[in-house]
């Protein structure tokens, strides 16, 4: 136990960068306490104390202001930020490595019995007032949007956002080979902003799109002139570096101001 405990520690750390001490974070933070003490209720629900288990999950609440059903099954370095409003379900299943903020909600939609809450892959990050409802699979690295509303799965990596949740963001070569060259013609990593709305994302993303084959075709075009002409396209245009455009966009302020 004091093993798990010192890794909830170091998570603290790793992902707060308030955090100041060990000795502050053993007595200011309610996502430690509630942890610690969701271990000993989960242990005594698996061995029949079922109510007993509830007490303590109930006591739980009543100090930290999270609430964590006994029957939940949490993985190691479980970071709660903050903490206040937290819900998690009975049959919510929550990987390694993950993290939620305050106001998130690990939420059932049915009243039957069985699975009926999310379950959380390795390294989630669920944005604060978000709900995730129903028995769906939230894949490992995911990232849900604060007051996001999901009800659907979200793929490894991906990003959703809003409420119905919409993925915005994949991890997929597409979308990795956007983010290159967005980074090497000095546009902001990824090449897109998860803030920034639906469609001003899409056609950021066709935009790079269509730059990427205009290069590959130009660079194709060349090599041909270049066999038919030595020296044809040994002149290059000059290199497009961020900062012109960041120029361009403190001039663009200006004039709007």
């Amino acid at each position: 136990m004091f093993d798990r405990l010192r890794e909830d520690i170091a998570s603290v750390f790793d992902r707060d960068p308030a955090a100041r001490s060990t000795l502050e974070v053993l007595l200011n933070y309610p996502g430690i306490h509630a942890n610690v003490m969701h271990r000993l209720a989960h242990r005594l629900w698996n061995a029949g104390w079922k109510g007993l288990a509830r007490w303590i999950s109930s006591l739980s609440r009543f100090l930290t202001g999270i609430e964590i059903h006994p029957g939940a099954r949490i993985g190691r370095r479980f970071f709660i930020d903050h903490g206040m409003g937290v819900v998690i379900g009975e049959t919510a299943e929550i990987g390694d490595d993950v993290t939620l903020y305050h106001g998130v909600t690990l939420g059932g939609t049915s009243w039957n019995a069985g699975k009926r809450h999310p379950t959380l892959g390795n390294g989630v990050v669920v944005g604060a007032g978000a709900k995730v409802i129903g028995p769906i699979l939230i894949a490992d690295g995911a990232k849900i949007g604060s007051n996001a509303v999901v009800t659907k799965p979200v793929p490894s990596g991906a990003t959703a956002v809003g409420n119905p949740a919409r993925v915005i963001l994949r991890e997929d070569k597409a979308e990795q080979a956007r983010r290159d060259f967005a980074e090497k013609i000095g546009f902001q990593a990824y090449g897109a902003n998860p803030d920034l709305p639906d469609p001003v994302v899409e056609a950021i993303r066709h935009l790079l799109d269509h730059m990427q084959k205009s290069d590959a075709r130009m660079d194709r075009m060349c090599e041909t002139l270049s066999r038919m002409s030595p020296g044809f396209c040994d002149q290059k245009p000059e290199e497009l570096k961020a900062e012109d455009l960041a120029a361009l966009q403190d001039e663009a302020a200006r004039r709007q101001g």
